[in-house]
């Protein structure tokens, strides 16, 4: 990978949201969910993700995220996804979501 510039990474809008809900994407063709986020300060926010290996639907409400803010919108299996909630791939290249360990506010961005 190529290296970045601090400026490139403060480009990025990494913003805490907390999971509001989670539903099956009907129209998606790899298992995945729909999500709704608050990121407090820039309202509740669409998602599509695909976490349907280590989570259910009704365990995500509550959970907080970690989610890039400034990608243009993009329609994903009928959804228009509007925020990337981040995750890492594990052994069997499933996702993973990025969480925190203590509550933190809707809308907080990555120091």
């Amino acid at each position: 990978m190529p290296t970045i510039t601090w400026q490139d990474f403060e480009s990025v809008e990494l913003r805490v949201g907390t999971l509001l809900s989670a539903r099956v994407n009907e129209k998606a063709v790899k298992p995945a969910y729909i999500l709704e986020v608050d990121l407090g300060p820039l309202g509740i926010k669409t998602s599509s993700a695909q976490l349907t290996h280590h989570y259910r639907a009704e365990e995500l409400p509550g959970r907080q995220v970690l989610c890039v803010c400034n990608f243009e919108p993009k329609r994903i299996a009928g959804v228009r996804s509007e925020v990337l909630v981040t995750g890492v791939y594990d052994a069997d290249n499933k996702v993973v979501l990025a969480g925190f360990d203590k509550p933190l506010p809707n809308g907080a961005r990555l120091a």
